[in-house]
């Protein structure tokens, strides 16, 4: 059975995954569902303000080490893909599996900001101007977004990546790309590059970006 840790997009904690997370361990999987450094409810603005990618990826590393884990499933949803990128780069070859679930795919030097869209950045810049560190979670019309969302350190969007290829060894590569919101992803240039890339696994879901919400069932099938 497969140990999967979960890691979620921005303004976004372990409770993203919440209707998956029992999907996945009814089958008989181990799944570590992760809040990241900067967004935990208790975290202050000293945490926020020095969280950064590095920071994240470090969070799973950390998970590894305390739980002993050496064959992993790493899942990153979103800009988790830029935390997941990092820490199977750093693993030691105790990752065997990435997913990246409608996220980021950087290569060394790239960044979430470089990689998404000019409507994103500007939300970023938007959203951070009340504390020059932390950006608001964006507006989600018409529910306006689950109110657990927390301002995300900006930091962690706006810092490149270094990458020595060790993460372009994991033995599986999965992407799953959303396909329900043409209009406003920032991955369908991403997908056909992958898609061409005999080393990678692409696979589509009809939803909107959070899968995990819209569509847990499939999302745990992708991922068992």
């Amino acid at each position: 059975m497969a140990t999967f840790i979960l890691v979620p997009g921005a303004w976004h904690g372990a409770w993203a995954f919440e209707a998956v997370t029992p999907l996945l361990e009814r089958a008989g999987h181990t799944v570590h569902a992760l809040t990241l450094t900067g967004l935990r409810p208790d975290d202050d603005a000293a945490t926020v303000v020095g969280a950064n990618l590095d920071t994240h990826a470090d969070d799973v590393l950390g998970l590894l080490d305390r739980a002993r884990i050496t064959d992993a499933t790493l899942v990153g949803h979103s800009y988790g893909g830029m935390v997941i990128s990092a820490a199977a780069d750093r693993a030691g070859g105790r990752v065997s599996r990435l997913v990246h679930l409608d996220a980021y795919v950087p290569r060394d030097g790239q960044s979430c900001w470089s990689l998404t869209t000019e409507s994103y950045r500007q939300s970023f810049v938007d959203g951070a101007a009340d504390t020059g560190y932390a950006v608001r979670p964006p507006l989600r019309a018409p529910r306006g977004g689950d109110p657990r969302r927390r301002p995300h350190p900006l930091a962690s969007l706006v810092q490149t990546i270094r990458l020595t290829g060790a993460a372009d060894q994991v033995p599986r590569r999965d992407f799953i790309y959303c396909s329900g919101w043409e209009d406003g992803t920032p991955f369908a240039a991403l997908r056909a590059r992958l898609q061409a890339d005999p080393d990678w696994h692409v696979h589509d879901l009809p939803t909107a970006h959070n899968a995990m919400r819209e569509a847990p069932s499939a999302v745990a099938r992708l991922l068992i």
